[in-house]
């Protein structure tokens, strides 16, 4: 792996609405739907939907430090998701939707806390931001076919109906971050 590769967990809600987007982010190298801060090793989709184990649906963004910035990663993340409303993105609605940020580094804690600041002494949203800034812990792997989901499911209701406007939103706001392939 490239010394300017680096990974940031981020919760927004459903992970496939999250994922599709970093998909389609120049300099994101790859991305992983999955579980993290919880208290269940190595959960499952329907006990964490359960809302008992106190994971959250999150994606792990690799991306080329050369080429896009932690900073920029996160004010994607700010725009493609409400951080104003606790445990609930739209319809989904539960712990495991909660609006998160998991650093795995003192200097990701840094750049997620001048983001966090910022937004707040800006005023960007009319409700305070309730997104939690927390060590990564006990991330692991969603199921196989969480992965890619939006890519291999374009026509599926909830796609077309939740993800596919949130990838346009970032399309159209961030024209100049869509990968060209």
């Amino acid at each position: 792996m490239s010394a300017s590769i680096e990974t940031i967990t981020l919760g927004g809600g459903c992970f496939w609405c999250t994922e599709a987007v970093y998909e389609r982010v120049q300099g994101v190298t790859a991305v992983e739907s999955g579980y993290t801060n919880g208290h269940v090793l190595r959960p499952s989709y329907e006990q964490v939907c359960g809302g008992d184990t106190g994971h959250n649906e999150v994606v792990r963004v690799s991306f080329d430090a050369s080429q896009i910035s932690l900073r920029e990663i996160l004010e994607i993340f700010f725009v493609i998701h409400d951080p104003t409303t606790l445990n609930r993105q739209g319809n989904d609605v539960g712990t495991q939707y909660r609006s998160g940020i998991y650093f795995s580094s003192p200097e990701q804690e840094r750049v997620a806390r001048e983001v966090l600041a910022e937004m707040a002494a800006s005023k960007t949203y009319r409700s305070p931001v309730v997104t939690e800034l927390k060590a990564l812990d006990n991330y692991s792997r969603a199921e196989d076919y969480h992965q890619h989901y939006f890519a291999q499911h374009p026509g599926q209701g909830y796609c077309a109906f939740v993800v596919a406007p949130k990838v346009e939103k970032f399309r159209k706001t961030f024209a100049n971050r869509v990968r060209a392939d």
